[in-house]
């Protein structure tokens, strides 16, 4: 495992390492399209195509795509004619609800992760309710902002049992045994819309593109401009914003992989000057304190998503012991006090830290 010291605070966040959007000797040009309004984030495709027309094909295909799964997925709102998680949970304790195929196979990935490793329990909606909505008033009228009394998050925190999360296959059907419990698959569902809809556009021919939704990376193929690997960037956040060059961190170059970082910067608010981010230990009901960062690199973006989260929430010696265990997961982790571990293979990968060369 490598163990450096960083002297400066760095918060990771995945952005795209893109060169100027110019023709390639092959013919293939450099696109990048982007859209808002799904999964509560920012989604950004950049690849080469012959011809923007042919890019912009691909794109919104891939953006129909993953608005069927954003509806689906969608804990807070209703869509007509289309039962989807919130159905789910307001059906919780009264009666199975019906669902799409594509649900069933992501609650059944989530038990599987939670059976297999712990740690990210998409039935911790009750508790993580209590949170976002504390979180919301506290980000609107910051000079009142206030933590959730830990009794009512110990109250909560009874109705977050996964094994109560009946999926029922033959009957197609999902129920939540008890009244009061409720989904929160925001720990995944990015991750694995994204690893659907890349699967889905590389099944189209579609073989050198980046599909980013927030921090949640997948590079498919290699670019078509010469280069054998994608960069994403990590980018430091304390950076000045108006120099582009210094938020990047470091650069990993990965290919056909993953790449993906959680991080206490991405969703937070202040009470008494302290900051309380939004992933919350199931252990301790409050915001983990362990780390600034995860990222994670791996195949799976469903996985990647998962293992971002399990091991921000996990004591580092565990979450080593974990990556050393799982083929073809690499890590880097960013401390409390700035120090940087990172797997050898993750170091293989990086720029700065590791010399990596983008061949």
């Amino acid at each position: 495992m490598i163990h450096l010291k960083k002297t400066i605070s760095l918060f990771l966040l995945i952005i795209l390492i893109t060169l100027p959007l110019t023709g390639c000797e092959n013919g293939m040009n450099k696109y990048r399209y982007q859209f808002t309004g799904l999964f509560d984030t920012v989604i950004e495709m950049t690849g080469y195509a012959k011809n923007e027309k042919s890019f912009t094909e691909m794109a919104e295909l891939c953006k129909e795509f993953l608005e069927e799964l954003n509806a689906l997925f969608d804990i807070y709102n209703d869509y007509e004619g289309i039962p989807n998680i919130k159905t789910v949970n307001d059906m919780a304790g009264i009666a199975p609800v019906k669902v799409d195929p594509r649900i069933l196979d992501l609650i059944e990935f989530a038990k599987t992760g939670y059976e297999q490793y712990g740690y990210v329990n998409i039935a911790m909606g009750p508790v993580l309710k209590i949170w976002h909505d504390y979180r919301t008033e506290g980000s609107r009228d910051p000079e009142n902002a206030r933590l959730p009394d830990i009794d009512e998050l110990k109250e909560a925190a009874k109705k977050t049992d996964i094994q109560k999360v009946i999926v029922n296959r033959e009957e197609g059907t999902v129920f939540l045994e008890d009244a009061g419990m409720s989904l929160d698959v925001g720990a995944i569902a990015k991750g694995y819309a994204v690893e659907m809809a890349t699967d889905y556009l590389t099944s189209l021919g579609y073989t050198s593109f980046i599909l980013s939704a927030g921090g949640n990376v997948k590079a498919c193929g290699k670019p078509a401009d010469g280069r054998e690997k994608w960069g994403i960037g990590l980018r430091d956040p304390d950076a000045n914003p108006f120099i582009p060059e210094d938020q990047i961190f470091d650069t990993v170059y990965v290919r056909d992989l993953s790449v993906v970082t959680s991080g206490n910067y991405q969703r937070y608010y202040y009470v008494d000057d302290k900051k309380y981010h939004h992933i919350i230990s199931g252990e301790t009901l409050m915001p983990a304190d362990l780390y600034k960062a995860v990222t994670v690199v791996i195949e799976d973006s469903a996985w990647a998503d998962f293992f971002s989260t399990a091991l921000f929430l996990m004591p580092y010696e565990e979450g080593k012991a974990l990556a050393e265990k799982i083929q073809g997961l690499d890590v880097l982790w960013v401390l409390l006090d700035g120090t940087i571990e990172a797997t050898p293979g993750m170091m293989s990968m990086l720029k700065k830290l590791g010399g990596a060369a983008n061949r």
